[in-house]
């Protein structure tokens, strides 16, 4: 069922938007409110979950790459299946999870945090579409639509959630989302128009198709391997039974079918005399070599992928190398904290005021001063205070604890250098206590 058949200008009054059911005057505020939800007009569909192959990959890429009509939907059945990748999800879970626990803030123009507007955004909405977001970094896009506008428990405006845009009915290339798959792109709503993109949070380049692209070159040969590697178990896994007798009766030998098939389980069996059972073990053992150093290496070539090393999320050898790892890692989430400040300051600001949310002269920002360990917490206090007078306000609130006037530190001794030895071998020590005459050894 088509949404959108065509715009076209009436005059001043704005854009008559013709649907199946019926016309929406988009001049008018109660036409829009009808119509902005995207999600609901959309056909969804079951996604296809049959076996996929580097064939498929590469027609899918293909695919998604045409110009004149550009389709994703194969390649996103394709990334369905590297999404379940196991290795894959916890290096995403690695580098998400240092994302999300991070803190941040709402500055004012004077540059001072404003606790208010902070909690227009501690809430569960936020926190959904900051994963959202990151998302985008491997399926290539988001189109996330935030929810209609109520006021929670304690008389605060806030959204009713996010949701997001079915990946397979956006167009990204040409900014339309489609309401029946395998419709033209020219059939589709342009999100960037009004009303929808005042209600439309767009993450990720139109034509990036994601880190699941190349994710799927090992996780395809790594599900293949795990496969191969199951088959090889059953049919070698197990030693093999042979079971000789000279008996021509079909009945015995049906009984002896039987027999041989439930030892299985069973263990044992009754046969006529002249039976002979003989047990084969293979030979063949090389299937630890060639199936999991396959399957190792499909996992080391995800985690260089997603997090930019294996150090952080495998063993390490060293600890210099693995402080050399994290420092990669650490520059792949500044990336993306980079990306998702400036997703919330030049689109969901601006639309939360558009909202009626009152956060003019807003900036959201991360704030690295409560994210440090309990070790750098310490060194950086007593810097401060060793350099310093600090209020003791600023103890009381963040421990907890009464402090009183600051005592006087007395002066650290100095240890005495050590004395040169004379040419005769003595050493020379400081004067005693006791008098001014030296002592020697």
């Amino acid at each position: 069922m088509q949404l959108l058949d065509k715009f076209r200008q009436i005059g001043n009054r704005g854009k008559i938007l013709h649907t199946a059911y019926g016309d929406f005057n988009l001049a008018r505020k109660n036409d829009r409110q009808r119509l902005r939800k995207v999600v609901v007009e959309l056909q969804r569909t079951t996604d296809s979950l049959t076996r996929k192959d580097i064939g498929d990959w590469r027609q899918a890429w293909q695919r998604a790459i045409n110009v004149d009509s550009p389709n994703r939907q194969m390649l996103y059945d394709i990334y369905r299946d590297v999404d379940i990748d196991l290795h894959l999800s916890g290096c995403i879970q690695q580098r998400e999870g240092f994302v999300l626990a991070r803190s941040f803030k709402l500055v004012n123009e004077q540059g001072d945090e404003d606790s208010k507007a902070a909690n227009f955004f501690n809430t569960p909405w936020f926190k959904l579409l900051v994963k959202l977001a990151l998302d985008a970094n491997y399926w290539g896009h988001s189109l996330i639509e935030l929810g209609d506008v109520i006021t929670d428990s304690n008389g605060q405006r806030t959204y009713d959630g996010v949701k997001l845009i079915p990946r397979k009915h956006v167009i990204p290339e040409y900014h339309r989302v489609i309401t029946d798959l395998g419709q033209d792109w020219h059939a589709g709503i342009d999100y960037h128009m009004p009303p929808f993109n005042n209600w439309l949070i767009e993450v990720g380049q139109p034509d990036s198709l994601g880190l699941y692209l190349k994710a799927a070159t090992q996780t395809i040969p790594k599900k293949n391997a795990l496969a191969f590697w199951d088959t090889f178990a059953e049919i070698f896994g197990m030693p093999m039974r042979i079971a000789r007798t000279t008996s021509r009766d079909d009945k015995e030998l049906k009984k002896m079918e039987r027999m041989m098939a439930d030892m299985g389980t069973e263990g044992w069996g009754i046969f006529q005399e002249g039976t002979e059972i003989e047990v084969i073990e293979s030979s063949k053992g090389d299937a630890f070599n060639v199936y999991d150093r396959r399957i190792d290496r499909a996992n080391s070539e995800l985690s260089k992928l997603i997090i930019g090393q294996t150090m952080t999320l495998e063993d390490g050898s060293s600890l210099s190398q693995s402080e050399t790892h994290l420092q990669v890692l650490q520059n792949i989430i500044e990336a993306d904290c980079d990306i998702l400040r400036d997703m919330v300051n030049n689109q969901l600001i601006p639309r939360m005021i558009q909202h009626g949310f009152p956060l003019q002269g807003i900036h959201f920002d991360w704030d690295y001063s409560v994210d440090y360990t309990p070790e750098q917490q310490t060194a950086y206090e007593t810097m401060v205070l060793n350099n310093f007078d600090v209020d003791p306000v600023y103890f009381q609130e963040k421990y907890g604890m009464p402090v009183g006037e600051r005592r006087n530190v007395q002066p650290v001794a100095t240890p005495t250098e050590p004395q040169e030895e004379k040419p005769n071998g003595n050493k020379q020590h400081n004067a005693s206590p006791l008098g001014d005459a030296p002592f020697f050894d």
